[in-house]
């Protein structure tokens, strides 16, 4: 079994919409055939719990907008560090950049196929590490006063 036609089109349009406000890493699994609750997960991450929200509530708007999709459970808003938006056939993960380290979704789904993402969305991998060591050139420890 694989993801259906309108799993790929929430993929893709959410994909999208983290790529414009800079999510990083951005990477979709086909989960279908070893999940039954949903057919697909987005992975995206961002440096700091403001662009979490920010990349968060884009993809909720523009869902809603583009393709009539509510998520049916939002979670992780208070600390925004983790939040998980699900809509039945897909789930988006947006996590801070260190929480994407920690739990590292991507070993557990390795073996999923991955999802062809549109080119916004393929260049935005390697950003979290490239952005971790401009940050460490510069001597800047705190993340939450950015945004890139």
């Amino acid at each position: 079994m694989t993801a259906t036609d309108r799993s790929i089109e929430l993929i893709t349009a959410a994909a999208q919409a983290a790529a414009d406000r800079l999510a990083h890493d951005i990477i979709a699994y086909d989960v279908s055939d070893v999940l039954s609750i949903t057919d697909a997960f987005l992975l995206a991450s961002a440096p700091n719990d403001r662009q979490v929200k920010s990349i968060v509530d884009e993809i909720e708007e523009r869902l809603l907008k583009e393709l009539g999709a509510k998520p049916v459970r939002r979670e992780g808003d208070r600390d925004a560090r983790w939040i998980l938006l699900d809509y039945v056939d897909i789930v988006v993960h947006v996590q801070h950049s260190e929480e994407r380290v920690f739990y590292a979704l991507e070993r557990l789904w390795k073996d999923c196929p991955e999802i062809e993402l549109p080119e916004d969305a393929k260049l935005t991998i390697g950003k979290a590490e490239e952005h971790a060591k401009l940050r460490e050139a510069a001597g800047d420890d705190e993340q939450d006063g950015d945004l890139f």
